[in-house]
């Protein structure tokens, strides 16, 4: 099973040429070279330059590198799309979409670069949360090299006025039909940034409470943060042993053919050396990126 890793997706301002030089000795599985949040209408085609020059340098390693473009409602978020396109960036990542019909513009800009790119959206307003299901259906058309959603619980929160409490309880039901939609349909879904860098304890909860709802990765805004959410999000050593034991049970010739075998006295079916399959997995393409 070949799995990459989207354990740690780290924002990286692109107008900062101080951050993105840094970035190559960090150890994310993916940098988000961002365009929205962290440029000032005035720095944004500077720091467009400055996102397609380090899309292009080779000394970031095989982690991914994606574009976070502006709204494609802003006059800058066309050209943003082009530029990622057409220079190799891995992923595009469109902010704030609020439908179907942004992942078919988006699509439609990429494909009239000919550029190969991943689309992945922001999951961040009202309207996309309602309609999420929908989305993740439509997007599953392969003309859209769709790939994932990332969630932003800050923007979400603006929109709806839930509040942004420890534990995220208001919005925990929409995550999770996010998780759901995302699964039903064979996408990937990132969790939201944790604001307060400085707290290592609640990103760790917050990381642990993401995992257990199926969530893929996390997004993170400070270099603090990556150790603690990789750790997190891949196997540990004794899940990848109970994986191997499992997966090993069931090639066994005597249980050829099993639907149902007895490990340690608890019953195992089959579906579960399926799920093992993919711990494995994950551990496999884990420790590769440490190579």
């Amino acid at each position: 099973m070949t799995i990459r890793p989207r354990r740690s997706l780290l924002f990286s301002p692109a107008a900062n040429a101080r951050a993105l030089e840094k970035a190559k000795s960090l150890n994310p599985d993916a940098l988000i070279l961002d365009l929205e949040d962290s440029a000032t209408p005035e720095t944004k085609p500077e720091a467009r330059e400055r996102a397609i020059a380090a899309i292009r340098d080779t000394g970031y390693g095989a982690r991914e590198k994606l574009l976070r473009i502006n709204g494609l409602d802003t006059p800058w978020g066309a050209d943003d799309l082009r530029a990622a396109a057409a220079n190799g960036a891995d992923g595009i990542v469109v902010p704030k979409i609020t439908g179907v019909a942004d992942i078919a513009a988006a699509s439609r800009i990429i494909d009239e670069t000919g550029g190969g790119a991943e689309l992945w959206v922001m999951i961040e307003t009202a309207q996309a949360l309602l309609d999420i299901g929908e989305i993740a259906r439509a997007a599953s058309q392969p003309e859209y090299r769709f790939a994932g959603f990332i969630l932003g619980t800050n923007d979400i929160a603006r929109e709806t006025r839930v509040a942004m409490v420890k534990g995220r309880a208001p919005m925990l039901a929409w995550l999770g039909q996010c998780v759901l939609a995302a699964r039903a349909f064979g996408h990937i879904v990132i969790d939201s940034v944790y604001n307060d860098f400085r707290d290592a304890d609640g990103l760790r909860a917050e990381c642990e409470q993401g995992l257990q709802m199926g969530m893929d990765g996390k997004t993170v805004i400070h270099p603090a943060q990556i150790d603690i959410v990789n750790e997190i999000f891949a196997p540990s050593a004794d899940e990848i042993e109970h994986a191997r034991r499992i997966v090993d049970a069931f090639e066994l010739p005597e249980n050829s053919g099993k639907a149902v075998i007895s490990i340690d006295g608890r019953m195992v079916e089959r579906l579960h050396a399926e799920m093992a399959q993919r711990t494995l997995g994950m551990g496999r393409a884990v420790e590769a990126l440490k190579r």
